[in-house]
């Protein structure tokens, strides 16, 4: 549904739950005027006991939520665990965005700042979102209490009843909020047993299905505003380089064109609206200035990396002697590894309104990283952070690519704004980026190179371990970089590696992070993606080397992790391992692969079917999974997310890869950057380990573990070993 906002924007100041037909969606900090144009009977008495909870006359309960709706299912896990310790029903919960505000709505694992990512938003908001909800329900007791004149402890709440039996009486929210929102918030609530959990580790609907379904979901492509420019930006064709000149007049004489402004990142051409924009853009003539743009091709980086791969680099982790013991091994391996670079390609592309006036600036966007995203447009607007009103929407998708610590997309749009500014009159700008930009202009998963060396003594064991990583840092040059780059290591780089769970007496693990002028940063799981991949195809070439079961030789290697272990056992067990795999029609080749990894505190298991036909093409039958994700809060947001986490991965094992020629991107849209087609989707199952653990985030580590469990089961069909992505059967 596009909202056209054609009330006055001047006067806007609040922001309101719609209730949209059937279904329940939210109109984000949208202007006043548009929101009681739809809903008129907003309540106005509210309980209002902490910056989380707010809870109707009408008794509906609205839960602010701090993290970014990207599709990973915030928007119904953490209202969940309001609902759960205020007894609530499930229809009176609303779900609204948080403004940008880190004192009330920081990341608990960021520190003191907002944003969503690294799977955190379960993990840091369990506690306390259980104790918002916790803290209205003890306040709507206690109101029913010195009401009925009755002690608290005899007062039951169920389904959003507040009940005392013995009397009989009965209330329902709205009608105790008035009396409870003038009682003192408790500073100390008891939370439920996991026990009495009547939401948390079952199924409850997604709030935001409905909306997502019917087209009522608002998106930043919704937003209009009255006196909004649509802008398209021509980047550079090479990174580094710059607009030097520009002939504007083909695109001036395009119908609906409005403006053409040069900023730093390119031009941008304004219009009416997205096609006169584009096509004015199309129509632009510019000379660039490429003194300092990046001209290696993706043959010459690679050629750089297999170089650094023979040098050593900063020692991430040195046990024991690993030289020493790889000498004197009966058996030694060594094999090098490849990834590379990556687009997101979130299905919605980067795009932002924006409106900017005397008295400051206003955003509307899928927003990530608030308190990274504030700072950088007010440096550019020459505002401050405070005068920056950041409104969440729904975003299609990311992946990492919209908690961009330069807030590319969003400055881009700032510099837009401050271009056509005028004295008196609001600069109002939509940034729209096409797929094409999406793809060229970056930024990307960095390109990486692994080489492992390892060896076994006569019994099979594993005695030493040497690898040996090569790939650009994502956190260096950013605002991170001294908190998370410590004495040349960027952890990132080292997911997975810096902390490998196999047993190994000798392990030698170094890194060289290359300076190249690719824009990188942080893409689904990270550095697991490129880890996982290099070390599960490994162990597998080591258990086959000593002659072992791989996954028994896993679960000997593991013998100090009972959490890998865990997944490992329910998933060898559902995929049917210690049975004969099925054969396939004749002349097809059958095979079956085990990978197992931990990201984020989550642990992940997969076991692979794949079928290889006589022309060596072939397809990924069946993935089951298993995942360790400590309590589950919604058992149906978690398979979800393994299952696209896997489609994920799988689009990156099959198809996807970012290429450059003389520094140019090679890749455009899903056309020659291919993602993974419905049919080719496996047949996936997924199974969830009972726990008691504190729960865990899932919307990144179901993507790593599958690239290596396909290598593994394609080598079982084929004896080939593959350990380039994506896979090219039958390549050297």
């Amino acid at each position: 549904m596009t909202t056209n906002l054609s009330t006055s924007i001047q006067n806007a100041s609040r922001r309101e739950f719609v209730k949209a037909g059937a279904g329940l969606t939210l109109a984000m900090y949208l202007p006043s005027g548009l929101a009681a144009k739809i809903n008129s009977g907003t309540p106005t008495a509210l309980l209002a006991p902490n910056a989380f909870v707010r809870i109707g006359t009408d008794s509906s309960v609205t839960v602010i939520v701090k993290h970014l709706e990207m599709g990973q299912g915030v928007y119904t896990g953490l209202p969940t665990l309001v609902a759960e310790e205020l007894d609530a029903a499930w229809a009176q919960v609303r779900v609204e965005g948080a403004p940008a505000d880190a004192q009330r709505y920081n990341n608990l694992l960021f520190g003191p700042m907002q944003g969503t990512g690294g799977s955190t938003a379960m993990a840091n908001s369990f506690m306390q979102l259980r104790q918002a909800g916790a803290s209205a329900r003890a306040m709507l007791v206690t109101a029913a209490a010195q009401r009925w004149k009755v002690a608290p402890e005899s007062i039951t709440v169920k389904q959003g009843i507040v009940s005392h039996a013995a009397s009989g009486r009965k209330a329902r929210f709205g009608e105790l909020v008035e009396a409870a929102a003038q009682l003192p918030v408790p500073q100390d609530v008891k939370l439920k047993a996991p026990q009495d959990f009547a939401y948390i580790g079952k199924h409850v609907p997604r709030t935001d299905n409905k909306a997502k379904i019917n087209g009522s979901a608002i998106y930043t492509q919704d937003i209009h505003l009255p006196g909004m420019l649509t802008a398209v930006v021509i980047h550079p064709p090479r990174f580094g380089a710059k607009p030097k000149s520009f002939d504007a007049a083909r695109a001036k004489a395009i119908s609906g064109v409005v403006d053409v402004v040069q900023i730093p990142t390119g031009v941008a051409v304004l219009g009416k609206d997205f096609w006169s924009a584009k096509k004015g853009r199309d129509a632009l003539s510019v000379t660039w200035d490429e003194t300092d743009a990046f001209r290696l091709g993706t043959a010459e980086i690679t050629g750089q990396y297999r170089k650094l791969l023979d040098t050593p680099g900063v020692t991430v982790k040195k046990v024991g002697a690993a030289d020493t013991a790889l000498d004197a091994a009966q058996t030694k391996l060594s094999a090098d590894f490849s990834v590379p670079y990556l687009a997101h390609a979130a299905m919605e592309p980067m795009n932002c309104v924006m409106r900017l006036d005397a008295d400051g600036c206003e955003v509307w966007n899928g927003e990530q990283f608030q308190s990274i995203d504030q700072p950088n447009l007010a440096a550019v607007l020459g505002l401050k952070p405070e005068q920056i009103k950041l409104n969440m929407l729904y975003a299609g998708g990311s992946f990492g690519r919209r908690a961009n610590t330069h807030s590319d997309y969003l400055v881009e749009t700032a510099h837009i704004a401050k271009a056509i500014a005028a004295p008196g009159k609001p600069a109002v700008v939509k940034l729209v980026w096409t797929r094409e930009d999406d793809t060229r202009a970056g930024f990307y998963r960095p390109q990486f190179m692994h080489r492992i060396s390892a060896g076994l003594d006569a019994q099979g064991n594993l005695v030493a371990w040497q690898q040996r990583i090569v790939g650009q840092s994502i956190i260096a040059g950013t605002a991170f970089e001294p908190a998370m780059v410590k004495d040349g290591i960027d952890h990132a780089s080292v997911e997975g590696v810096s902390n490998l769970p196999y047993a190994v007496a000798n392990l030698d693990v170094d890194l060289h992070s290359p300076k190249l002028g690719v824009p990188v940063l942080w893409w689904r799981s990270v550095g697991s993606t490129h880890s996982a991949f290099a070390i599960e195809s490994f162990i597998d070439e080591l258990a086959h080397a000593a002659k072992q079961d791989p996954a028994a030789f896993r679960r000997r290697l593991l013998a100090a992790h009972p959490r890998h272990l865990g997944v490992l056992d329910l998933v060898l067990k559902n995929s049917g391992w210690d049975k004969p795999l099925a054969p396939g029609k004749a002349g097809e080749k059958r095979g079956r692969g085990l990978a197992v990894h931990e990201s984020f505190h989550s642990y992940v298991a997969n076991v692979a079917e794949v079928t290889v036909k006589p022309d060596g093409s072939f397809k990924v039958d069946r993935v089951v999974c298993a995942v360790d994700c400590g309590i589950a809060i919604n058992p149906s947001v978690i398979r979800a997310q393994m299952e696209g986490g896997i489609g994920f991965g799988l689009s990156a094992a099959l198809h996807s890869e970012i290429t450059l020629r003389e520094g140019q991107v090679e890749q455009s849209n899903f056309t020659d950057y291919p993602v993974l087609r419905i049919n080719e989707m496996p047949h996936i199952e997924v199974h969830i380990v009972p726990s008691t653990e504190a729960p865990t985030g899932v919307g990144e580590p179901g993507t790593p573990v599958v690239a290596p469990a396909v290598a593994n089961a394609l080598f079982a069909a084929t004896g080939q070993r593959l350990r380039q992505l994506p896979f090219r059967l039958g390549a050297a």
